[in-house]
């Protein structure tokens, strides 16, 4: 691959290829595939991961928010898509680009069905959710009977999926807890398809889930972060290629004397000489300021150069004493070897966060 010569974030295609078939070979052949692509597509770009990932025949997307199902429309996008959080102020925008709502609670019920109503509807695909343990949306068990009763009442929508959200499928030490939310599921599940008399599809699974609970694959399942490269467990991650790297190069090379201070508020004083190199990226490209004083690093030419001092809006400064480098010389925040989530564990953050964080002012590049 050629050296960078700008700030950039390259995005292999063909590792995101690798990635998607590693998790279908995790699931019955049967079972939909639903690839998430909220968040910018964690930071790659979603219409372009989305519109790849359609070649490749993922059976549906999913979005947070409903401006995010309407640029993957205006880029082609023709698959069902899955708006996960959808607001009643969107809803007309929404239904006027055929996505497809989670209802998650009486109110987003009720208000969704009057406006689907006054648009003349009939039948529209909808997705219900239900909280299981993650206590963040969806309707409770109780409200089945009402949940039922309503969508009996009414032949605007039609129920496509019911869903739920696994709260810790990554963390072995909280088995239990997940089997019971899976179990649980089932149960609301089996009683509300019963009572409207039909079966939807069923879908728990996020990509830990995917490869710690094969039994509860269900209909369909739905994966994020997997599909970028991140398999939640050092046992996984062997399986999985990140997509994304994280490049940019040296500007300018300093040389510091003992007693003079590298950046805002002085938050290094240098005791020795130091050599330090200023790279175009900061806060407002997604390294946020917990990563200064040594928390973080870019590696050079093969060897790890330390942030100093406190990162700045639009530059960081690294450490390159004892490292062979010249101005104009690639450094790599993150890759395929020095990955994100190496990246933000110096900080004490997860990967999801890093990589989500990279503005939409760096270049993408996409290897295909």
């Amino acid at each position: 691959m050629p050296k960078a010569e700008e700030t950039i974030l390259e995005v292999d295609l063909k590792a995101l290829k690798h990635n998607l078939n590693h998790l279908k070979s995790r699931i019955p052949k049967e079972t939909k595939f639903l690839a998430v692509v909220k968040a910018f597509a964690y930071g790659s770009d979603a219409c372009e991961i989305a519109n790849y990932l359609e070649e490749l025949n993922v059976d549906y997307f999913a979005v947070a928010y409903t401006n995010e199902g309407v640029q993957l429309r205006e880029a082609g996008i023709t698959k069902p898509i899955l708006v996960l959080h959808p607001q009643t102020v969107s809803f007309t925008t929404l239904v006027e680009h055929q996505l497809e709502p989670n209802l998650y609670s009486p109110k987003i019920l009720k208000e969704f069905i009057e406006v689907a109503s006054s648009l003349n509807y009939k039948n529209y695909p909808v997705h219900v959710k239900f909280n299981t343990g993650l206590n963040r949306l969806g309707f409770a068990e109780h409200q089945v009977s009402y949940l039922a009763e309503t969508l009996n009442s009414t032949s605007v929508i039609h129920l496509k999926s019911i869903f739920s959200h696994l709260a810790a499928s990554e963390d072995l030490n909280e088995r239990e807890f997940t089997l019971n939310q899976i179990n649980l599921f089932k149960h609301i599940a089996e009683t509300l398809s019963e009572a409207i008399g039909f079966k939807p599809m069923m879908h728990i699974c996020n990509t830990s889930g995917i490869l710690n609970y094969p039994e509860a694959h269900f209909d369909m399942v739905r994966s994020g972060i997997g599909l970028y490269g991140y398999g939640n467990s050092e046992k996984e991650n062997k399986n999985f290629k990140p997509i994304g790297a994280l490049k940019t190069v040296i500007s300018q090379i300093h040389n510091i004397e003992p007693g003079e201070s590298v950046g805002y508020n002085r938050a290094f004083t240098s005791e020795t000489p130091v050599r330090t190199a200023t790279l175009p990226l900061g806060h407002a490209d997604g390294i946020g300021r917990q990563y200064g004083n040594g928390k973080g690093y870019v590696v050079i030419n093969g060897q790890k150069a330390h942030i100093v001092g406190n990162v700045c809006m639009d530059m960081i400064m690294v450490n390159i004493t004892g490292i062979d480098c010249k101005e104009g010389d690639e450094a790599i925040v993150f890759d395929a070897v020095t990955t994100a989530e190496d990246f933000a564990e110096t900080a004490n953050t997860i990967s999801y966060e890093l990589l989500t964080s990279v503005s939409q002012r760096v270049k993408r590049v996409f290897l295909k």
